[in-house]
């Protein structure tokens, strides 16, 4: 298990019901925030252009978080109980979990309302799209990240409850 996902699973303690623990967990941000924040190694018009569109796009995927009663925070952790999806606020973490601590539990929603996770490769990381409620938004999380875990988390916690 990675360094973060274990300070969050103990980070979270605090947030947590009765009987319940993190199965899973990640340390994401909404799609479109490194593009928004990325160098303008293209020069200056190109690194206002880019930063433009990714901040677009970010804000386009806490929109439809919200749309879907879900909020997103900026690191954030995304982590997977026996019984609901959480929305963890998390210090910016500087690599391999260290600098990580959970500040706060920003959202959370039944796991019987989450349709899907979704992970998929992104050059240097990965994009995790979360349906929640019908309306699908989209992290990027870092290459390490157990994404696959997460999704595999919920798809166990469904079966259960079912």
């Amino acid at each position: 298990m990675a360094r973060s996902e274990t300070k969050i699973k103990e980070g979270a303690a605090p947030f947590l019901e009765d009987g319940e623990e993190v199965l899973a967990a990640i340390v994401g941000r909404p799609r479109g925030w490194t593009q928004a924040t990325a160098s303008a190694g293209g020069g200056a018009a190109a690194g206002l252009i880019g930063g433009a569109l990714g901040g677009k796009k970010a804000q386009r995927n806490v929109e439809a978080a919200q749309q879907a009663g879900f909020q997103l925070a900026s690191p954030m952790a995304l982590a997977v109980t026996q019984r609901r999806l959480l929305s963890l606020g998390v210090t910016s973490p500087i690599g391999l979990g260290i600098g990580l601590k959970v500040k706060e539990l920003v959202s959370a929603v039944p796991v019987s309302e989450v349709e899907s996770i979704e992970v998929k490769r992104l050059a240097a990381g990965k994009t995790v799209t979360v349906t929640v409620r019908g309306v699908p938004f989209t992290l990027e999380v870092g290459a390490g990240a157990n994404a696959s875990g997460v999704a595999e988390a919920l798809d166990r916690a469904k079966a259960a409850a079912n």
